[in-house]
């Protein structure tokens, strides 16, 4: 049989995308698999959180700041453990991107605080004298949309099965009756902030784009 198909160049060339097609079902898919499955410990976003994510989008910031650390000791070294697949199960979209003028930050949570990334988007060069980062003084006085962060919260947790909140319901009263635990949430930060008039805008019943982006950033660990 193996001279046979030695002799006729097509069938081999079959029988060899054969056996690996199926080396690849049964070795690599599953590890893909796997792979994609979230990693212990691994917990959903908050709706707060979720709101954060949209100001990170919104104000374009995957354009400077990549979330992807690859497995070099270069990046490890400066950056923390390297990214895993399965750490980005609960993102809709993913954030890699593919530039770093600015710093990688999927570890950013492991050693900024809030109130070091307060006063970094007020004024970066306080901070970081070199800095070509703009300053991002309109968080500290636009809200953060609340409501559409909640939607995608209810979203998630029907269509994705994510294991959100159990009070986390569908329409507008389940959303002013969930409010208050996001205004509990967005007032911790604000406190951590140690800034008064981010913690008045939290009492007052709005969140600051700002506060809830930090929330996102202290999330990415």
């Amino acid at each position: 049989m193996f001279h046979w198909l030695e002799k006729n160049p097509f069938f081999f060339a079959v029988g060899v995308f054969i056996v690996i097609a199926y080396a690849g079902i049964i070795e690599i898919l599953p590890n893909f698999a796997e792979a994609a499955r979230p990693v212990k410990g691994l917990k959903e976003y908050s709706v707060l959180q979720l709101a954060g994510k949209e100001v990170y989008k919104k104000d374009n910031c995957i354009a400077c700041h990549s979330q992807l650390i690859r497995p070099f000791k270069s990046e490890t070294d400066r950056y923390g453990q390297y990214s895993l697949s399965g750490e980005y199960a609960y993102d809709r979209p993913f954030l890699w991107g593919s530039k770093r003028t600015g710093p990688d930050l999927h570890r950013v949570g492991n050693y900024r605080t809030s109130d070091w990334h307060a006063n970094h988007m007020w004024d970066p060069k306080s901070l970081v004298p070199d800095s070509i980062m703009p300053a991002y003084k309109h968080q500290f006085t636009n809200a953060a949309d609340l409501e559409t962060a909640y939607a995608e919260a209810v979203t998630r947790k029907a269509v994705f099965n994510e294991p959100f909140d159990k009070d986390i319901k569908p329409g507008k009263e389940a959303f002013e009756s969930y409010k208050k635990k996001i205004l509990a949430e967005a007032l911790k930060v604000a406190k951590e902030t140690k800034r008064d008039d981010l913690i008045k805008m939290v009492e007052s019943g709005k969140v600051p784009e700002v506060v809830a982006l930090i929330a996102y950033l202290n999330k990415l660990k």
